[in-house]
């Protein structure tokens, strides 16, 4: 392996994972009344981190490559790696903003952002490793803190349960896809993307079983990092059990790590196997929206927790989109899956957004009720709208015109690929999401009922924090901006990734 580093190409990662270590050592030494400030370097790390991406926006560059085969590298910033490394890093930026308060309030502070920090960095990682060892240590370096981060809440029954249940359900997934990466390993001698892609080509044929069991099972895996049915189950308790900023970013941060690895694995390696992977991600892709859409519809408005259960259930829905571009890289090339860039940075946005609401509601009203969020218009005007705003997006409603384009963009892909079975499954499950966010929206402006705000009192409104508004504001002012100029994210649908 060629020994010179390009640390401009690794800076992302690098400063992420040295401010978690700062942190760290930090929290041994900084008194209880200023551990607040670890939340602060905490974000000033990541907007490090995040100015560390400008001298990437433009071409590509690798590092760690192969002697013999200087184009077999083990890290490779390309477009696609930029951009879902500024998805994970602003993603945790805006997760940071959210935890500020809670940490002081509930949280161990040190635990909390040297976890926080650590699963960011495995994330950005994640995009830019070529080699299936790298991608799998990415992967659990972005997924063993987030065990951590869903238990946090110490004495927490529910924080307990969940962080059981999403630790067990990962490690069994992540059997199954280290089991797939051995066989891969063994019917083709190399565990470099690039290298893998052209040995599958021509692999003999009395390994052909076992390359394509190699395949089947490592897909496996990366299915369960992206809540694809049937590997969703764990979704709903551990975005209920977990603290709502961890909630917020497993949602949005560990949805672009799943997909990312997805396209790196189906369309940079498996491409000879498309026969294999392609019409399995369809039906995964009907399935995933059906099942998604189908239980946030059944969500009771009286329940404890229904909002976040609806969110949780949403994303199981959106996930089904997002796979439907990779499903169609198998029929009509690897550029359709610029559609799931287009629409995960969409996703991040607006849901990031509504999981910030959800907090600031979730202040007065613990049980986080659907119908905790009536009359919030009367209560909170700016804050009713902007919830309003995300989950016309994620609809695909005007004002929200940033979802709506990324949804056709989503549909054409499936109708270019000949996929027109699963145009009419996504088309369906449109209608019924509809529904469901419609009525979440309806109820903000509904008047508050009188049992809940006597005559002549005034209602309960704790203090905002700062840090909430600001998250609030920023993901408002993205969709906002990205509804205006729909191009700056459908830009990426349109150019071959790879």
């Amino acid at each position: 392996m060629v020994q010179s580093v390009d640390w401009v190409a690794i800076a992302p990662p690098l400063i992420t994972a040295a401010v978690a270590l700062a942190v760290l050592l930090a929290d041994l030494f900084v008194p209880e009344r200023r551990k607040p400030l670890l939340g602060w370097i905490t974000v000033a790390g990541l907007v490090a981190a995040l100015a560390s991406l400008a001298p990437l926006r433009t071409g590509s560059r690798s590092t760690f490559c192969l002697t013999a085969n200087p184009d077999a590298c083990s890290y490779t910033v390309d477009q696609f790696a930029f951009v879902i490394q500024a998805l994970v890093l602003g993603g945790a930026l805006l997760t940071a903003l959210l935890s500020v308060t809670a940490v002081k309030e509930r949280l161990p502070a040190g635990e909390f952002w040297f976890l926080l920090l650590s699963s960011a960095a495995g994330a950005a990682l994640l995009p830019a490793s070529r080699d299936l060892a790298t991608l799998v240590i990415a992967l659990e370096v972005a997924s063993l803190p987030a065990f951590a981060l869903v238990g946090l809440r110490r004495g927490d029954r529910l924080s307990s349960e969940a962080a059981l249940k999403f630790f067990l359900s990962s490690v069994t997934a992540t059997a199954v896809m280290l089991l797939g990466v051995s066989f891969v390993y063994a019917a083709t001698g190399t565990l470099h993307l690039t290298e893998i892609a052209t040995k599958l080509a021509t692999v003999p044929g009395q390994l052909d079983t076992l390359a394509k069991a190699g395949v089947a099972l490592t897909l496996v895996g990366f299915a369960f990092k992206t809540a694809a049915v049937p590997f969703h189950f764990w979704v709903p308790d551990t975005y209920v059990g977990a603290p709502l900023p961890v909630a917020a970013y497993l949602s949005v941060v560990g949805k672009a790590v799943g997909f990312s690895g997805l396209i790196l694995v189906t369309v940079v390696a498996f491409p000879s196997y498309a026969d294999v992977w392609g019409p399995a991600l369809a039906v995964l892709a009907a399935l995933t929206m059906t099942v998604g859409n189908t239980a946030a519809l059944r969500q009771s408005a009286a329940r404890a927790h229904s909002a976040v259960r609806l969110l949780a259930w949403s994303s199981v829905g959106q996930a089904g989109y997002l796979l439907v571009p990779i499903a169609a890289a198998a029929y009509s090339g690897n550029s359709q899956v610029g559609a799931t860039v287009a629409y995960a940075l969409m996703y991040a946005v607006v849901n990031l957004g509504a999981f910030a609401v959800a907090a600031l509601v979730a202040r007065s009203r613990p049980l986080n009720r659907i119908s905790d969020y009536r009359g919030l218009y009367a209560e909170r005007p700016l804050a009713a709208l902007a919830l309003a705003f995300f989950l016309l997006c994620l609809a695909g409603l005007p004002p929200g015109i940033i979802g709506l384009f990324a949804k056709v963009t989503v549909f054409s892909t499936a109708v270019d690929a000949g996929l027109g079975w699963l145009a009419v499954v996504m088309a369906l499950n449109v209608v019924v999401a509809l529904y469901y966010y419609l009525r979440w929206t309806a109820v903000l402006f509904r008047a508050p009922q009188a049992a809940e705000q006597p005559a002549g009192a005034e209602p309960d409104r704790p203090r905002v924090p700062a840090t909430l508004t600001v998250a609030i504001a920023l993901t408002a002012f993205a969709g906002v901006v990205l509804s205006g100029a729909p191009q700056l994210v459908l830009h990426f649908a349109s150019v071959t990734l790879f």
